[in-house]
């Protein structure tokens, strides 16, 4: 250290040029530090202003608050329409049997128990649209509408196949929602939950259609949408909606290990819900077009077993019912449907579901495999049987 300074007084002393460049350099650096010191001081004093502080606008920014908006105002027009529905069922209790062993023969015990739903009125004469397993075996309906105002329901009809109800209350020119084509809904689209989770009255949530189309075994004609809208108990029968507060589907059901919303909900499609409502609210029942068919996916090994190429899709039916619509227009057990009315078939549920939107009595047009050759099959469709119908 001592050598470095004896150097550089050497080279101040004997060098005029070292100091004059040395001096340069401290300018330099002295300019360099008051610059900074500058900066610092403008940032200080625009921050200790009075002004307020704001953040610049981003377009996510504003696309977030134009959804909020949207949000809210769907949740003006939607809610009008929602009610919730408080049922009571009497059960009849099971004797007691110590009772029965000393000869005490009273009477069995019942009680009254309570459950809840939601829905949502989708006529403005007071027709209400819910859940069948909400109301199912109910002895006694109330519907509260979003105004307090609490009301006697009957039911009109039901569908256990699709889990669908539809109610009449003593109410005209009531605001009502209305079906949209949830064909037209695709994955990745906003939707709406509406309805009373857990009693709590005009609750909305969002989210998302995860998917379409879903199986899960609840039915013979599952189709459902799944949705990350929390769904909850008591959300069942009410509406699923779009941002244009039309009706995408009805809230049935959830996928979970606890109990609670885990993020995997299900609604029954307004595409499948207009259908059975429009048979609920005229005649009470559902009637379903009938093949009399049993019907296999077409796998590749039953592919190669029936000569067909080994990516075919199709159903295969397996069983000709003797006596059905089918069996009358010649259908034999081995052909596959690759088709009907012009639209291609990919599993045995595309066929299910498309006899059962199809009224009795209609007309279907099938595209059929047979033996590997191409042909056409002309059917009217019967009415499925009542025993059917129960299964």
């Amino acid at each position: 250290m001592f050598g470095f300074e004896r150097g550089f007084w050497k080279l101040w002393a004997a060098q005029p040029g070292f100091r004059r460049g040395l001096a340069a350099g401290i300018f330099v650096a002295l300019l360099a530090v008051a610059g900074t010191l500058s900066f610092y001081a403008g940032v200080e004093a625009r921050g200790s202003a009075s002004a307020p502080v704001t953040v610049p606008a981003t377009p996510g920014l504003v696309s977030a608050a134009d959804l909020g908006r949207a949000f809210a105002d769907v949740a003006k027009r939607v809610e009008p329409a929602v009610v919730n529905i408080n049922t009571e069922q009497v059960i009849r209790g099971i004797p007691d049997p110590f009772e029965e062993f000393f000869g005490l023969r009273r009477a069995p015990r019942s009680y009254k128990q309570a459950s809840l739903g939601s829905g949502f009125i989708i006529d403005p004469q007071g027709l209400v649209l819910t859940n069948y397993h909400v109301v199912e075996k109910a002895s006694r309906i109330n519907v509260k509408l979003d105004s307090g105002r609490v009301l006697d329901a009957r039911v009109v009809g039901t569908d256990p196949q699709t889990d669908l109800a539809v109610l009449k209350i003593q109410a005209s020119n009531v605001p009502y929602l209305r079906l949209a084509d949830s064909n037209h809904t695709e994955v990745g689209d906003w939707v709406l939950a509406f309805g009373s989770p857990f009693g709590l009255q005009k609750t909305m949530t969002a989210g998302i259609v995860s998917a379409k189309g879903r199986v899960i075994g609840a039915g013979p004609y599952d189709d459902f949408l799944q949705t990350d809208a929390a769904i909850n108990r008591g959300n069942s029968g009410g509406p699923l909606v779009n941002l244009q507060g039309e009706v995408v589907g009805i809230n049935t059901l959830i996928l979970s290990e606890g109990g609670g919303w885990e993020g995997v909900g299900f609604a029954i499609p307004s595409s499948t819900a207009a259908g059975v409502y429009q048979q609920l609210a005229r005649s009470g029942k559902v009637s379903r077009g009938w093949l009399g068919i049993s019907l296999e996916e077409v796998t590749p090994s039953l592919a190669q077993r029936f000569g067909l190429r080994e990516d075919a899709r199709g159903a295969l039916v397996t069983e000709v019912v003797q006596g059905s619509p089918a069996a009358r227009a010649g259908m034999h057990s081995g052909d596959v449907i690759v088709a009907i009315d012009g639209q291609g078939v990919q599993t045995a549920r595309d066929v299910s579901l498309a006899v059962a939107d199809a009224r009795p009595g209609s007309p279907l047009h099938l595209g059929l495999l047979r033996e590997g050759r191409r042909m056409a099959l002309d059917v009217r469709l019967g009415e499925r049987p009542a025993d059917l119908a129960e299964r």
